[in-house]
């Protein structure tokens, strides 16, 4: 299949991407915009009491390294050949067997972007009652959404502005927050936070995977932002843009919410904020990066990976599946969602769903790496009625035993998956023979052939 050489605004495509509209410090900032997590301050709040305010930043660096690493390594096919994850995924799971993991990426994505798209149209709603007497949160959801809709249908283009200027915005409200909190609680974070002994055994390797885990859904699909990526820059470089710019806003509101919390008592940094009354400025900017935040990271995270399995399953447009995927995520019903009773439910469903996506990583990686020498044949990636036709149960299967793994070991679930399910996909794919057509072009290992003189 011949690569497309150009793409107007919208224009997404699963087609190999030769032209690149993102250069390194494009790519850094949309990434930056990209991955800030609400979640992230709840992250630091659970640390008060078991690590001090050293050893927590030093385990979110850790973390956003490892994120590093992993992105550059699933996300080099992509750079490398300009492929989404839909296509990547062929060579592991076959053309059919690709929708496994792509629900398993898209399913929670779309559910994400309605509860995200519900809490930043209740930080507008909050603005609006605050500065006009506006208060309605159904109009405010209705129109918020509307309004990500209109900017995903630009695609990776008006990805690139979107995060690059967000990303500024999102920078400077942590930095004012960061400045307001110490201000604020000086003392009782010096005493409750900076002046405790901590650990530096298993609690705090532990908050390493904490942080990691927020990101564990986008090593899957990282392919989908590195083909955008200008060929030229380095695996060396990527690890680096890929920590940097994780690492500000992980590290900022992994901090507040430590901070806040241990000087506090109160888990959400968010409730605190909204209760100081006497500072109108730091209410709103609060809110207002809270709404700001979820457009940038719905649109980077939560469009990309569903209008692309939409893409491929049902042969739509780029503009048409993220018309859908922002739809669809109406009918999550997050106004449920966000309840105290659904907690519980939301939990099963995130912790079910995460138990698949170390193996998927697993299989992806030991299937580039180990089985491929990271040598693909674009062509017939390409071939509906090639090699990798139908559905490659090695890839199914091997999730599957790294999903029981997972399950078994939570607190370490993506860790503990991750050799489980390579070394079951790697030993299926040698000695169980409906496996091996899958391997055509495999230059990292060659199965032996059988008496037929061709592979089975």
């Amino acid at each position: 299949m011949s690569a497309s050489n150009d793409k107007a605004a919208g224009e997404e495509s699963l087609a190999p991407q030769e032209t690149r509209i993102m250069d390194r410090w494009s790519y850094l900032l949309a990434w930056l915009g990209g991955c800030v997590s609400i979640g992230t301050f709840a992250m630091g709040s659970s640390l008060v009491g078991t690590l001090n305010l050293l050893q927590t930043a030093v385990a979110i660096a850790v973390g956003c390294f490892v994120i590093g690493v992993a992105l550059t390594i699933n996300g080099a096919a992509g750079h490398k050949y300009g492929i989404p994850f839909m296509v990547q995924a062929r060579t592991a799971f076959g053309f059919a067997g690709t929708r496994f993991p792509g629900l398993v990426r898209a399913v929670p994505a779309v559910v994400w972007f309605g509860f995200q798209s519900w809490v930043g149209a209740g930080a507008l709603n909050a603005v609006s009652a605050t500065l006009l007497g506006f208060d309605n949160l159904v109009v405010w959801f209705v129109i918020f959404q509307l309004l990500q809709i209109a900017l995903s249908v630009y695609g990776f283009k008006g990805i690139k502005w979107l995060e690059n200027v967000g990303s500024v915005f999102i920078l400077a409200s942590l930095i004012y927050m960061f400045y307001a909190v110490i201000t604020k609680f000086g003392g009782a974070i010096d005493e409750k936070i900076t002046r405790i002994e901590g650990t530096w055994g298993m609690p705090f390797w532990g908050a390493t995977m904490l942080f990691l885990g927020i990101y564990s859904t986008m090593m899957l699909n990282v392919s989908d932002y590195s083909r955008e990526l200008h060929k030229q820059v380095r695996p060396g470089l990527l690890t680096t843009i890929y920590a940097m710019s994780i690492l500000p806003a992980t590290l900022f509101m992994g901090l507040i919410g430590l901070m806040v919390s241990g000087a506090t008592g109160v888990a959400d940094p968010i409730k605190v904020f909204s209760s100081a009354v006497d500072n109108t400025p730091l209410l709103v900017t609060t809110l207002l990066f809270i709404a700001f935040a979820q457009v940038t990271t719905n649109v980077l995270n939560n469009v990309v990976p569903p209008a692309y399995v939409l893409m491929d399953m049902f042969k739509l447009s780029f503009r048409k599946s993220a018309v859908i995927v922002g739809l669809l995520a109406f009918c999550t019903f997050p106004w449920v969602l966000v309840r105290d009773e659904s907690a519980s439910g939301l939990q099963i469903f995130v912790q079910t769903y995460s138990a698949f996506l170390g193996p998927i990583f697993a299989v992806l990686v030991v299937d580039y790496y180990i089985l491929r020498g990271r040598r693909l044949d674009i062509q017939k990636l390409y071939d509906e009625n090639g090699p990798y036709r139908g559905v490659n149960w090695a890839g199914i299967i091997a999730t599957g035993v790294g999903a029981a793994v997972a399950l078994s070991f939570s607190a370490v679930s993506w860790y503990a998956s991750l050799l489980p399910a390579g070394l079951s996909y790697y030993l299926l794919m040698n000695h169980w023979a409906p496996c091996r057509r899958f391997l055509d072009g495999a230059s990292g290992v060659s199965p032996s052939v059988p008496s037929g003189g061709r592979r089975a």
